[in-house]
């Protein structure tokens, strides 16, 4: 087995890339440490708080939700709620310096950091494609809200995911190393080659940011395509501006770029480690501070998400509204998400 161990669960005691800390922790580390697992234990306070109140508006707006809102949203709200019942076992990690939860607590932690993660992207990437088709293809959307595909879609994600972290879950190992002064620390380790290793970390990079990025720019780039071009058309213009629904559009947007903001820095701290050699000389402050830094990121998302998700829903709403109020003027088609509907 290599070097290389990787921290999914912001475990400061593993070691990085080829770079690891020696377990004598002086003061600045265990200050560190402690600040983190305090900014930890507060964002698993407010993201809790805040993804359960997510869960009991969108039951309790069902009839003024969409059905691709409300599954999406839902599914999201979940994976944020699972990836954060994890952060008390890293804060008790961080403050002991040592895993006391076996080996099949490190499985479970590092699985559910990845399931979470592939999740959340799958889903971001199918909210996407869902917002594109239903401004450039109404009729499609229309048919498409007529089946349960959006509940599947849902069990298919979880299930990618769930494939894509067989791996980590099979090859992760509780190890015990000695320390100098006598101390025996517990780590949990990867039994895989470090060629292995990264081939793997790197295509779970592939497979959770850097595929579903392209995908999501992609339709982002046709969507602001196609509102240039409906900008164009003087008939539609006046009614554009008064219908809320690039507000729900441009809210999925800043969700998918709250999810990268957060995760970018963490991939890059796992991966930059596995392909450059320039990093041994690290100080054990410094490893300490950035993990600490990229771990508050990740938990970070899952904490300011609720206040996305019910931003979405009440976007939606609107625009629901607006379309209830009556007929707007002669000639304009309202393209809404489940179809396009004609005053004529």
């Amino acid at each position: 087995m290599g070097d290389t161990h990787m921290d999914i669960s912001g475990n400061a005691d593993q070691e990085y890339g080829n770079f690891s800390v020696d377990g004598d922790n002086n003061y600045d580390s265990t200050v560190a440490s402690a600040v983190g697992a305090v900014l930890l234990s507060l964002l698993g306070v407010a993201g809790i708080t805040g993804n359960l109140y997510t869960l009991i508006v969108l039951h309790a707006s069902r009839g003024a939700t969409s059905a691709s809102v409300r599954v999406h949203v839902a599914n999201l709200a979940l994976a944020d709620l699972l990836y954060l019942t994890t952060i008390p076992f890293v804060v008790h990690n961080s403050l002991a310096g040592d895993w006391h939860f076996g080996e099949a607590g490190c499985r479970v932690l590092l699985t559910l950091d990845l399931l979470t993660m592939h999740t959340s992207s799958f889903t971001l990437t199918a909210m996407s494609a869902e917002r594109y088709l239903a401004v450039a293809k109404p009729f499609h959307a229309l048919r498409r809200a007529r089946s349960n595909y959006r509940m599947t879609l849902a069990l298919a994600s979880w299930l990618l995911a769930f494939f894509l972290t067989l791996p980590m879950m099979s090859m992760i190992r509780q190890e015990e190393r000695w320390l100098e002064d006598g101390d025996v620390r517990r780590l949990c380790t990867p039994s895989w080659s470090h060629e292995r290793y990264k081939a793997y970390l790197t295509v779970l990079f592939a497979t959770s940011i850097l595929l579903p990025g392209i995908a999501i720019g992609y339709l982002y780039a046709k969507l602001a395509r196609a509102y240039w071009i409906s900008q164009t058309k003087s008939l539609l213009n006046k009614e554009l501006r008064r219908a809320p629904r690039h507000k729900v559009v441009l809210t999925t947007f800043i969700i998918v770029l709250a999810f990268w903001a957060c995760f970018l820095p963490f991939w890059a701290w796992q991966l930059v480690p596995l392909y450059s050699h320039h990093l041994a000389t690290i100080s054990e402050r410094m490893e300490v501070c950035i993990n600490s830094l990229v771990t508050c990121l990740t938990y970070g998302n899952s904490c300011i998400n609720p206040f996305l998700y019910t931003l979405l829903s009440r976007n939606y709403r609107d625009y629901r509204r607006k379309q209830q109020r009556g007929p707007g003027p002669p000639g304009v088609q309202h393209c809404t998400e489940t179809g396009t509907v004609s005053q004529l």
